[in-house]
């Protein structure tokens, strides 16, 4: 009986259950799933979590039933690579035969005094709810910031927009522009669009502390009501506290098999793991399957390919609110209503078909 553990029930780790599970042929093995929260959050969609136009309840989604999936609702402290065991807060130490880690990320705050004490963030369901919490308690016209001009900060501001007209809205980003991932096209429909909406835009920022309600670009205070955080990202403290090689946002190195380059049963997927794409739940899922795969002809004892499939992305959708948005589809910039239709179907195709 082949003993698999899954760190993480996002976007990968569940790819990756939903896929092996999805095996009829074989079920001589078990999966324990180690997750914090009990089920399946849809983080793309935290932004509007955050300014308070969905409810959390439309952002959770079940874990699989299955005989062969143990669910397993604690926080990890630690990967012991070399005994193949993971030790949780609580104290337990679980064996493992093979892993996948698949923990995401958290922000990253650049070395900013203050930065993490005293700013709001996306990154998880609570962290998301809770900064709901406080943007609902800002008084009329009180200012909300966003430090960060990248998909997550556009989608907040323009989401945040359109909960609350009465708030001054700012959105702050250290590069000459916003969105500076994507073709001038977009940025600067995206741009075009935050203006006429009454969204400040503040482009070569320089955020070098943050205090309760004021933070201080280029060293000058700005005081507001609310600071929201969506400048940077950096894999989970677990995979970074490992001694092992990892990229620039301390992402594990993995082999072309998706597995450490010394520990051919541990599987690195998503925000954890080094990758020439951007971080995304599209990549996430695509590692994911490629690791259910690879694991299938492990447990089967059949060879690994010679050469892995080429990840192929579909593209990036972006929203403006509830009626407007902005994608990337291979070369084709698309911008306008259809962008906005086509990620309200994928995120409807995804939560009613998952797994299928």
């Amino acid at each position: 009986m082949r003993n698999l553990i899954v760190l993480g029930g996002g976007y990968g780790g569940l790819r990756a259950i939903q896929k092996l599970l999805n095996e009829k042929d074989f079920k001589d093995f078990t999966i324990t799933l180690i997750e914090k929260e009990a089920y399946h959050s849809l983080k793309t969609e935290f932004y509007a979590l955050a300014a308070g136009t969905v409810a959390d309840r439309h952002l959770r989604m079940s874990f699989p039933n299955d005989v062969r999936l143990e669910l397993k609702f604690e926080t990890v402290k630690k990967i012991q690579l070399e005994s193949n065991e993971i030790e949780l807060e609580n104290g337990e130490l679980i064996p493992y035969d093979d892993l996948i880690v698949s923990l995401g990320c958290e922000d990253k705050y650049h070395g900013v005094p203050g930065a993490n004490e005293n700013t709001l963030s996306i990154q998880s369901m609570r962290r998301a709810r809770k900064t709901y919490q406080v943007l609902q308690g800002v008084k009329p016209k009180g200012r909300v910031s966003i430090v960060g001009g990248g998909l997550s900060g556009v989608e907040l501001a323009s989401e945040l927009r359109e909960s609350r007209p009465d708030l001054e809205i700012m959105l702050l980003d250290r590069g000459e522009n916003i969105l500076s991932m994507f073709p001038a096209r977009l940025y600067n429909y995206v741009t075009d669009w935050l203006l006429e909406n009454n969204v400040t835009l503040v482009n070569r920022a320089n955020i070098t502390k943050v205090e309760s309600n004021v933070f201080y670009n280029h060293d000058e205070p700005i005081e507001a009501d609310a600071i929201i955080w969506t400048a940077g990202i950096q894999a989970n403290k677990i995979v970074r506290e490992l001694d092992i090689e990892k990229d620039h946002m301390a992402r594990a190195h993995v082999t072309k098999y998706h597995h450490l380059p010394d520990y051919d049963n541990v599987f690195v997927v998503g925000d954890c793991a080094a990758s020439s794409h951007a971080p995304s739940a599209q990549l996430a899922e695509a590692q994911a399957e490629q690791v259910a795969m690879l694991l299938l002809k492990k447990w089967n004892d059949e060879p690994y390919p010679d050469e892995m499939p080429k990840i192929k992305l579909k593209g990036v959708l972006g929203s403006l609110g509830k009626k407007h948005g902005f994608g990337l589809m291979g070369e084709k910039s698309l911008t306008g209503r259809v962008p906005r239709v086509l990620k309200s179907g994928v995120l409807w195709m995804y939560k009613n078909h998952s797994g299928h």
